[in-house]
């Protein structure tokens, strides 16, 4: 039976649509269920050779249930409650059409028309108006035309998910083309069942993708989900959460409302709201998302008002209300009275729309007496402006009749919006779709007639589906000036607007448009908010909400989630030593960068020294002041020698040797002044190996001077052989062989690995050393071992000839000079290592100037002191004296 299809003259429809959730098939109801139906109490038909079909939601009823089990009832509603808004869009079909067929440049001798039914918002209204429009004139006859005149071409509907999904169950089956104008959910899978199902609505993605970035642009990362009990509200709450898990953002709660309100069971319904309400009430959510049909306001509403009844304004109820484009934001039925004020400051996305001046003029023009056929003004008037609207033909006789002379203007936009909302607008330029579709197939008959081809002009012949050659490839420009036509998905190109809705106490309202939302635009377009044009609800003071499960972690602070607890709950826990967060709710700290260090608070970076010793500091000039005193006081000393250099002292002591060594010292200790200022590449490349060649000439002078010492004692045994080694050939040989290895050592550091400068970032937390690095550390030791082997072997030699007479013999001195110096390096190795920066510079400066003091003071203060102040001992006789 499931299967079975039913043919009645050339009209095919499937069983399956004629089946109630019982399993009773329609046939069976009876003759009389057939020809008299129950009636429906709102519709609206305004002939022409083309109709537009449209089901609308307008009014809600409590439908009795039917069980098929016994002869429906014609009475199968109650009480109904009308969305005085929704008026509008009715009359913006009536005026598309009217619009349509007064332009000359679409359709001309063509006149369209319209048949509009409400929907009830119930499943089973939907499908009994959808036949309706298929297949009633006088009689109702399911699978018959009854009358020639009505044309049905398209259809436009609906507002929510469910009815227009159920429409589109029936006239999916005669393909004929349905234009939903609310927003819902995108069905890829029922889109691809139903070819003939377009969207006048932009795709759902662009208003999640605007919900995610306008949490993340106003850090609201605490946010309360409100959702309607039905497939639509699940698909929201499926495809939300995971993105809002994605960007960081967490739901306090998730709030299931049920579409209708029952007043059946106050008691139950009462402790349903109360619980409701303690989350909605919850302090720290601020940010509250509502998705759902416009119906989800009562509710909402409900769920506010029953714990609270004496407070029915809600005025201080401190939050953000973000609504999605398929929530209008209305006030119906009993509701009515209740201010607006609750929602001021809210937030909204709503479909893209333009005002249109025509109209808002055809608007005021509306009066019920004018409405011929109108089957929804009469309710809407009287719901809308509280009074009776009376028969016009007779007199007025009770205070409570409606004049029939009352304007829409003149009620809150509560009640009812004078501009064009954004389903209105789809509305809109859904009929103009329809129009321009038959235009163009009424343009290439006309083509193809004047080439001589015998097909019939008359569109009045044409079928529904044959729309769908055309309609994808739609596109035109509407009176707003704007392009419209489809995606690949059959669905209306562009994004979302977001308003920012201001309320006043009279029950009216302003929407202020703030922003819109479009991932198909161009890249920085995809999302826009002008933050400084919104307006808070009073309670925030005007200052930016905040919505977070705990107070910010500050900067110097990181986040630290709590065991049991959503991620957007932690803890706040002081940066670890050496890094720092200085923005707010920063999940984890971080090092500054290299050339700068954390301060005390760790919430920003302080710019590290350069540290490098500086002629300009005291320390630098201290050291740079004694070398060069040394220097000039080594140069006084060889200005002595020289003056006095046919003086039996001087000439006892190898006059050339000691030249060559105070010479020597001097540039030893102007060599400390490499070590001083910015180290740069030559600076780096000079400072060691001259100061380790000038050492290494030094000591070998010394060394020279200790031989030359053995080497004369030697020559005065007679018969020695030591006297043609007696001379500047046994001095010269042994400082240039060497000096010559220290060279080598050098040259080969040089051309190997040698040194350079460099920053050390890491050693000292708040300074930047710049320092030169040795390249090779084997090389520089290798410098300073050879140094002190020199050093070494001076010591020995001089130790050895400590004895000799004294006349001949200043062993001694250099004894203590030997000792000295290798007392110093020494001690510079250990002392070296382990510091760090310019302090390794000061040892290492240090060392040099108190070797090269020891060396001058040791081998040349007694020598000073015979000539400058005991010039009497510095006489032949003195010299060759022998001490017993």
């Amino acid at each position: 039976m499931d299967g079975r299809v039913i043919y009645h003259d050339r009209i095919r429809i499937s069983d399956k649509a004629l089946y109630r959730d019982d399993g009773v098939h329609l046939s069976d109801l009876g003759n009389d269920f057939w020809n008299n139906p129950f009636p429906v109490p709102h519709e609206w038909y305004q002939p022409g050779e083309l109709i537009i079909g449209g089901v609308l939601s307008q009014s809600v009823y409590n439908f009795y249930e039917i069980l098929y089990k016994e002869q429906p009832s014609k009475n199968v509603f109650d009480v109904s409650y009308m969305v005085p808004k929704f008026y509008q869009h009715v009359l913006t079909l009536a005026f598309a059409v009217k619009e349509v067929n007064e332009n000359p440049n679409i359709l001309p001798n063509i006149t369209l028309g319209f048949h509009i039914y409400d929907s009830y918002y119930d499943a089973r209204m939907t499908y009994r108006t959808t036949l309706d429009l298929l297949f009633k004139m006088k009689t109702f006859v399911p699978n018959y035309k009854c009358d020639t005149q009505k044309t049905l071409i398209s259809t436009i509907g609906g507002l929510g998910h469910g009815t227009t999904f159920h429409m589109a169950d029936t006239l999916g089956l005669y393909k004929i083309p349905q234009f939903a104008y609310g927003s819902f959910p995108p069905m890829e899978s029922d889109a691809r069942q139903l070819p003939s199902f377009y969207r006048m609505v932009p795709n759902e993605a662009h208003q999640f993708l605007g919900i995610i970035r306008l949490l993340k642009h106003f850090g609201w990362k605490w946010i309360g989900l409100i959702a309607l009990n039905d497939n639509s509200g699940d698909h929201f709450l499926q495809t939300l959460e995971p993105l809002l898990s994605q960007n960081g953002i967490c739901s306090a709660f998730t709030q299931i409302i049920s579409i209708q309100p029952h007043f059946d069971n106050v008691d139950e319904m009462h402790d349903i709201a109360l619980n409701m309400y303690v989350k909605i009430r919850d302090n720290k959510v601020t940010i509250l998302i509502v998705y759902g049909e416009s119906r989800a306001i009562i509710s909402l509403r409900l769920i506010i008002f029953l714990p609270d009844p004496t407070n029915k304004e809600n005025t201080s109820f401190k939050k953000v209300w973000i609504f999605t484009a398929q929530t209008d934001f209305i006030s119906m039925g009993l509701l009515k009275v209740w201010n607006v004020l609750l929602f001021q400051g809210s937030l909204s996305f709503t479909i893209h729309s333009q005002n249109l001046p025509a109209f808002k003029a055809f608007l005021q023009s509306i009066k019920p007496s004018q409405s011929q056929g109108d089957g929804f003004i009469k309710g809407f008037w009287e719901q809308a402006f509280d009074c009776i609207l009376p028969n016009f033909d007779v007199p007025l006789e009770d205070s409570d009749m409606c004049t029939g002379e009352e304007r829409l203007q003149s009620l809150p936009r509560s009640l009812f919006e004078m501009s064009m909302t954004g389903h209105s607008y789809s509305i809109y330029n859904g009929v103009y779709v329809v129009a321009h579709a038959l235009h163009n197939i009424h343009s290439r008959r006309s083509k193809q007639r004047g080439m001589g081809k015998s097909e019939r002009l008359k569109l009045q012949d044409l079928e529904p589906w044959q729309l769908h050659t055309v309609l994808q490839d739609i596109s035109f420009n509407n009176s707003a000036g704007e392009t419209v036509s489809f995606t690949d998905q059959r669905e209306v190109g562009g994004g979302f607007d977001i308003m920012n809705i201001v309320t006043f106490p009279n029950r009216s309202f302003l929407r202020l448009k703030i922003g819109w939302v479009d991932s198909d635009a161009d890249d920085g377009k995809e999302f826009i908010i002008n933050e400084d044009m919104i307006l808070w609800h009073n309670d925030f003071n005007q200052g930016m909400p905040i919505s977070v499960c705990n107070d910010y972690c500050h900067a110097g602070y990181q986040k630290k989630r709590k065991e049991g607890q959503k991620f957007c709950c932690y803890d706040c826990t002081p940066c670890p030593e050496g890094k720092i967060s200085n923005q707010n709710d920063m999940a984890h700290c971080f090092r500054c960068p290299e050339d700068q260090y954390a301060n005390k608070k760790k919430n920003g970076c302080i710019p590290k020294t350069i540290n490098f010793l500086s002629y300009e500091e005291p320390l630098g000039i201290s050291l740079a002041s004694l070398a060069l005193s040394f220097s000039l006081i080594t140069t006084l000393v060889l200005a002595t020698f020289i003056q006095h250099k046919d003086s039996p002292i001087v000439k006892a002591n190898n006059r050339g040797l000691t030249y060559s060594l105070l010479i020597t010292l001097i540039f030893c200790f102007l060599s400390s002044l490499l070590f001083i200022g910015h180290p740069g590449k030559m600076t780096c490349l000079l400072r060691q190996t001259t100061f380790g060649i000038i050492f290494s000439v030094a000591v070998s002078c010394v060394l020279a001077k200790t031989i030359t010492v053995v080497a004369a004692f030697m020559a005065t045994k007679p018969g020695s052989s030591m006297r043609k080694w007696m001379g500047k050939r046994l001095t010269n040989s042994v400082i240039l062989s060497c000096s010559l290895v220290q060279v080598i050592i050098c040259t080969g550091w040089l051309m190997t690995s040698p040194p350079f400068p460099a920053l050390d970032m890491h050693s000292v937390m708040e300074e930047t050393i710049v320092q030169c690095i040795e390249g090779s550390v084997t090389m520089f030791y290798c410098v300073l071992g050879y140094m002190g082997l020199l050093a070494i072997a001076s010591f020995i030699v001089a130790f050895a000839a400590r004895k000799l007479p004294d006349s001949f013999n200043e062993a001694k001195f250099i004894t203590f000079s030997m000792l000295l110096f290798c007392s110093v390096w020494l001690s510079f190795v250990p002392t070296y290592l382990s510091n760090k920066g310019k302090s390794m510079v000061v040892v290492e400066i240090f060392s040099i100037l108190s070797s090269s003091a020891g060396l001058l003071v040791c081998i040349f203060a007694p020598k000073c002191y015979i000539i400058i102040l005991k010039p009497e001992l510095n006489n032949r006789e003195q010299l060759i004296r022998r001490r017993m």
